[in-house]
């Protein structure tokens, strides 16, 4: 878990961004990815994203005004997406065994 601050039109907002904002953060870029792929499909996907930005904002410290939510989320979504890299970059770090270096004799 890892807290972010962000600045949003003036106001400072915090969130832990825990697994439960990252499972929240994926699944609002899929609905997202599903409106995009097939917009008849937006009235259908509409309320769930709606819900999960109001499930993100709710994690959100103070409580998020409407004119900044918009521009909050895109920050959130940007984090989320920088802490997956990092855990990516350390998972592959770990992952590759390291080389040993040959001395010449």
């Amino acid at each position: 878990m890892s807290s972010k601050e962000f600045d949003i039109n003036g106001t400072d907002y915090t969130i832990t961004i825990t697994e439960q904002v990252i499972g929240h953060v994926n699944n609002l870029k899929n609905l997202y990815n599903a409106a995009y792929e097939d917009p008849e499909s937006f009235e259908d996907v509409s309320s769930e994203i709606s819900s999960t930005i109001t499930d993100i904002a709710s994690t959100v410290e103070p409580e998020v005004e409407d004119s900044d939510l918009d521009g909050l989320i895109q920050e959130i979504i940007k984090a989320v997406d920088n802490k997956a890299a990092e855990i990516e970059k350390e998972l592959s770090a770990k992952e590759k065994p390291a080389k040993k270096s040959k001395s010449k004799k």
